[in-house]
């Protein structure tokens, strides 16, 4: 009896990886190079970059940069002082974990949508990814982000296929001047752990030019596309040494 491989019709891929490995860049470049329709969406945690927002979410954004409230150097808002001001801060503190929720539902929603229509849906990161350490793994989580977290990992759909653009700490330090050697290692080991949790994960070395990684995601994608890969273990194109889990908190 012969087996056939079917092409898949429409599908998810996640670019994945720290600040500096180049995933906005590369997942826009998609449209166009890719041998079907695509779509990009971005599931990352700043709202600022994402083109799909709720109208709650656009309203939060424009009450916190409203003229006249006071930042820190860090570019926080300062915690209230006041004992009414910390009950309101207490009190909204399940509306805000009801909106994100929301907000992500909405956009996988659209991921949905365009995977039914035949699309490649391409992702810039994707919130599980980005909320493992912090709100999935991490020993000293909140209620919120206990909750949060509970439901990104059993509730929450994975992308289709998960691409993670691997590079080394001081590669990364030396790109972005963000974070230490230390932090980018213990982001990195967490990537290669989700890439256990995942149906299809793939690692391309992100170390050399933006063509090359450029061209060998599509290749990736194409070749999933095809049916040519399916669940499994993870496809290397460089090495990546796995130093345990990470608690840090979400970057981007």
């Amino acid at each position: 009896m012969i087996s056939r491989v079917r092409p898949r019709r429409g599908f998810s891929v996640a670019l994945i990886g720290p600040d500096g490995a180049g995933k906005t860049t590369i997942a826009r470049r998609m449209r166009g190079r890719l041998s079907r329709p695509t779509s990009y969406v971005y599931m990352g945690v700043a709202v600022e970059s994402s083109s799909h927002l709720l109208p709650t979410t656009r309203l939060a954004q424009r009450v916190k940069q409203r003229p006249g409230r006071p930042a820190t150097a860090t570019g926080n808002r300062p915690r209230p002082r006041s004992r009414l001001k910390r009950i309101v801060r207490v009190a909204a503190a399940p509306l805000k974990l009801a909106n994100r929720l929301a907000e992500e539902w909405y956009r996988q929603g659209i991921v949905w949508r365009d995977v039914r229509q035949g699309r490649i849906v391409v992702l810039d990161r994707h919130f599980f990814v980005d909320y493992h350490a912090a709100d999935v793994v991490a020993a000293d989580r909140t209620a919120r982000r206990r909750i949060h977290g509970w439901v990104l990992a059993h509730l929450y759909p994975r992308p289709d296929l998960t691409i993670y653009l691997d590079a080394p700490a001081e590669v990364l330090l030396a790109r972005k001047g963000e974070g230490t050697l230390d932090s980018l290692e213990r982001r990195r080991a967490d990537y290669l752990t989700v890439g256990r949790l995942v149906p299809s994960f793939e690692i391309v070395d992100a170390t050399r030019p933006l063509e090359t990684v450029t061209d060998e995601v599509v290749a990736r994608i194409e070749a999933f596309a095809a049916g040519g890969r399916d669940a499994g273990p993870a496809q290397d194109s460089g090495p990546a040494q796995d130093s345990g889990p990470d608690t840090a908190a979400p970057e981007g």
